[in-house]
């Protein structure tokens, strides 16, 4: 089985991580940790954020012996569209990610990646509050 957790600072990220590596474990489940993010990050930031992720693939999932790795994905799409088409190429089974309350005008202004994420992953997506 192979899972996709798509990390985001802004929601609850040890909870994502926690069901993560429930799952993961559950299964003998192979990790994909990925963020997005847009194409204007300075190198610097970056390659600081690759290593936060690594730090995080480390504590929670090598500790664990789950096999797992890392990806950022800079490719100039929306962070739902990133996920999904991600998903899809690594043939993933299950998607995990965060989500945090918004409000109905926030949503329609901003849109939803779990929302985008939800409709359009080819496989069943887990969503964690």
């Amino acid at each position: 089985m192979k899972l996709l957790v798509a990390y985001d600072k802004n929601t609850s990220t040890s909870k994502v991580l926690d069901k993560a590596l429930k799952r993961a474990k559950e299964s003998s489940a192979y990790v994909y940790l990925v963020r997005t993010c847009d194409s204007d990050l300075k190198e610097r930031e970056i390659r600081e954020l690759e290593h936060r992720l690594n730090e995080i693939r480390e504590e929670v999932f090598k500790k664990h012996g789950i096999d797992s790795e890392v990806h950022i994905l800079i490719r100039g799409l929306s962070p739902g569209e990133d996920i999904v088409q991600y998903a899809y190429e690594k043939d993933v089974d299950e998607i995990i990610i965060g989500i945090k309350k918004r409000s109905k005008v926030e949503k329609m202004v901003f849109g939803s990646t779990a929302q985008y994420v939800i409709l359009e992953a080819h496989c069943p997506v887990l969503t964690v509050k």
